[in-house]
């Protein structure tokens, strides 16, 4: 196991009707006015924004609104999210909706008392040293953004999804999480979420860092819960039980629980952050193509924890052969995604001939020659990898 350091400083509300603490919160972390940072017209139409604004409200707490943010949320948004906010003199970020309302907050939140651009950030030109309070109102787990560090945005001039990662300073100060309000998430919604907190989890559990049993077996136990939850949620859209697990495993999938010690991939993130930038895919539904090509490719190359993870969260009998171990895990996975509605190839993603040299280019223009930990990826590699991606 590595060294490290593991700072988690959120406070979670879990459960019914937390939403109506939202104001009590924003007091009690000193907010004197907040941006609500918001998507389409769900949290309109559900009433959800009105209870969150009557709540702040009474606790005598001003609000301005920016909303609008899309899926696979863009630098245009934040850009105007950052003029708001200084016009308007809020010092919170309040973003209620799911990990595309978070992460244009949080970049929103980062920009704001900085005096470049906040796409110095995203290219690692500097790093954040300082930035307004954010806060959560949890619609649709999936990216965990409510508690981690981390935020995507697209940068529409050129088509360029980058991440940012910092380990505590854009951490939400406090993130109200309550399953009803995902009761209404339409099916594919739901299911790309569960393939995005998969996929975290996953990013984490293929490592090369030995001795990492307690990261090997969160990752494994949370996994096997999202595994047997979906289906009930997919049956049943209002099982408190089951969303509410699956919305405590997205969380915990990416606020650094399931990593520590160890030196994690996210390969097949930066791969799929190449095609949602390009043809504008769902991420969730993206990461379902990506990462079984991704550990197909593994299978030849870096077999052990491929074949570990089959035997441990698909149950895969113990044959003795890794190899083919390993890739009844992948066959298992893909069966999996497919049973909850997913793609699991490029066509299915309405995507019948990618153009995989853009792809490649993009990626290792914006990530490197290398990519990757579990196994460093050349162009050839991720060329083979997308290949795979459309069945070939």
């Amino acid at each position: 196991m590595n060294n490290f350091i593991f700072h988690s400083p959120t406070e979670f509300i879990f459960g019914k009707a937390t939403e109506m603490q939202v104001g009590a919160l924003a007091k009690k972390y000193s907010a004197r006015k907040v941006m609500i940072v918001y998507g389409g017209g769900s949290v309109q139409r559900s009433g959800l924004l009105d209870k969150v604004k009557h709540s702040l409200l009474e606790a005598g707490i001003l609000f301005c609104e920016l909303g609008g943010v899309q899926p696979n949320p863009v630098d245009t948004k934040v850009y105007e999210g950052i003029d708001l906010c200084r016009r308007e003199q809020a010092d919170m970020m309040l973003a209620v909706g799911g990990g595309s309302v978070i992460d244009t907050a949080k970049a929103i939140a980062a920009g704001v008392p900085y005096d470049g651009d906040f796409w110095d950030f995203y290219i690692g030109k500097v790093q954040v040293t300082k930035a307004l309070k954010v806060a959560v109102v949890l619609t649709i787990p999936a990216a965990g953004s409510e508690g981690s560090g981390n935020t995507v945005i697209t940068k529409l001039d050129g088509l360029q999804k980058l991440s940012l990662r910092t380990s505590g300073i854009l951490r939400p100060v406090f993130s109200i999480m309550n399953p009803e309000l995902t009761y209404t998430l339409p099916a594919f919604q739901t299911a790309c979420g569960i393939a995005d907190m998969m996929a975290h989890i996953m990013e984490r559990y293929f490592t090369n860092t030995k001795e990492v049993e307690i990261a090997d077996r969160l990752c494994e136990g949370t996994l096997k819960a999202i595994i047997s939850e979906a289906p009930k949620v997919m049956k049943e859209p209002r099982n408190y039980g089951a969303r509410a697990n699956l919305m405590w495993s997205g969380m915990i999938a990416h606020n650094g629980t399931c990593g520590v010690g160890c030196e994690e991939d996210w390969a097949s993130h930066f791969l799929e952050h190449e095609v949602s930038a390009i043809y504008g895919v769902t991420h969730g539904a993206g990461l379902a193509v990506i990462f079984p090509a991704w550990m197909t490719w593994m299978v030849e190359h870096n077999v052990d924890k491929i074949a570990q993870y089959a035997i441990r969260v698909w149950d895969v009998p113990e044959t003795g052969n890794k190899e083919a171990i390993a890739l009844e895990g992948v066959s298992r996975l893909k069966a999996f995604l497919s049973s909850l509605g997913l793609p699991v190839m490029f066509r299915e993603l309405g995507i019948e001939k990618p153009d995989i040299d853009r792809l490649v280019d993009s990626l290792h223009r914006n990530k490197g020659e290398l990519v990757g930990n579990y196994v460093k990826l050349t162009r050839e590699s991720t060329k083979e990898i997308y290949d795979l991606a459309c069945g070939e």
